[in-house]
């Protein structure tokens, strides 16, 4: 399970992408952000995620969503991952780690039967009010975009009946 608690500010980061500008999530302001951070480019799992992700990007974008994936890995790995596989969203490069460990995105996990240091894979519904909305942690990923794409819809459905219920008290 993620760290971060959902209805917590999301952390500020500020991180270099693969086009080569820097990306904030002030950046992101007043839309949805689906956050996801990968282990690593070019390996088995992480890309049948960015596959699944871009595959229902048009979805998302429909819902009002960015996507933006983070790894430790250089701009320069994901500018070669982004043409391999086709990738239609931003993929940021958090060297330091600094945006993991303030989404609880690196920590003690188990592989193979052995504690070690790493990338928890994560994501991370923002609202556009900059606020965790869902928190994933620990992430299979065959249908998790699909979860994620679920909660989407229901936090967009919940905040529409929020706004007609504040209409009707007036």
């Amino acid at each position: 399970m993620a760290s971060l608690k959902e209805g917590a500010a999301a952390p500020k980061f500020d991180l270099e992408s693969d086009d080569g500008r820097h990306v904030a999530l002030a950046d992101y302001a007043g839309k949805w952000l689906v956050l996801y951070f990968y282990p690593r480019d070019n390996t088995p799992g992480c890309t049948r995620e960015a596959q699944d992700f871009t595959a229902a990007a048009a979805r998302l974008k429909k819902l009002g969503a960015e996507i933006a994936g983070i790894s430790k890995d250089s701009v320069k790995s994901h500018c070669g991952f982004k043409e391999k596989i086709g990738i239609s969203f931003a993929l940021l490069s958090d060297p330091d780690l600094k945006a993991h460990r303030a989404y609880g995105a690196w920590g003690t996990k188990t592989m193979y039967g052995r504690k070690v240091e790493g990338v928890i894979r994560s994501t991370f519904l923002v609202s556009p009010a900059g606020k965790v909305e869902r928190a994933w942690g620990g992430v299979k990923v065959d249908g998790h975009v699909e979860k994620v794409i679920a909660a989407l819809e229901g936090a967009r459905a919940d905040g529409q009946r929020g706004n007609a219920a504040q209409k009707t008290k007036r």
